[in-house]
């Protein structure tokens, strides 16, 4: 294996970590929040993980890319193929599926008077953390995926 490769490599193992890492954590992080201030806080610090996340997520795709194009038999095994495509279904869900569902978590956190959380936070967040957690799931088969090589 030649060096420039073992560099992408490390590359994409080392943004795996501090991208996916912390994006395991989000929807715990915010789950903290007792009081709309708490809450407030909470999704403030789930914004700065998030910065990793997609860091993380771009080095990701194009570190996987970059290995593929330098080993082009990448793209003849079915774990690599399907790991791809898991990836990008999950960058999809981003800006189609979760970002429609934060927006009017944010919104509420914006325009809430007092420290009670309302009922309605508990409604959306629900769908939002449902949704989050299986995207969790997809980035736990292609971790699994990645290890195991299975096909």
């Amino acid at each position: 294996m030649g060096t420039i490769y073992k560099i992408i490599v490390f590359i994409h193992i080392f943004s795996a970590i501090l991208g996916m890492g912390p994006g395991f954590v989000l929807t715990t992080v915010v789950k903290s929040g007792n009081t709309m201030t708490e809450l407030r806080h909470s999704y403030k610090i789930r914004h700065k993980l998030h910065i990793f996340v997609m860091v993380g997520g771009i080095f990701l795709l194009l570190t996987g890319l970059a290995m593929g194009y330098l080993n082009p038999s990448l793209f003849r095994m079915g774990w690599y193929v399907t790991s791809l495509v898991l990836f990008l279904a999950a960058l999809a869900m981003g800006p189609i599926v979760l970002s429609p569902r934060s927006k009017p978590i944010k919104a509420l956190l914006d325009s809430h008077k007092g420290e009670a959380i309302p009922e309605e936070y508990w409604r959306l967040s629900k769908v939002l953390f449902r949704l989050e957690n299986l995207e969790n799931v997809i980035f736990l088969i292609i971790i699994s995926l990645m290890i195991l090589k299975p096909f």
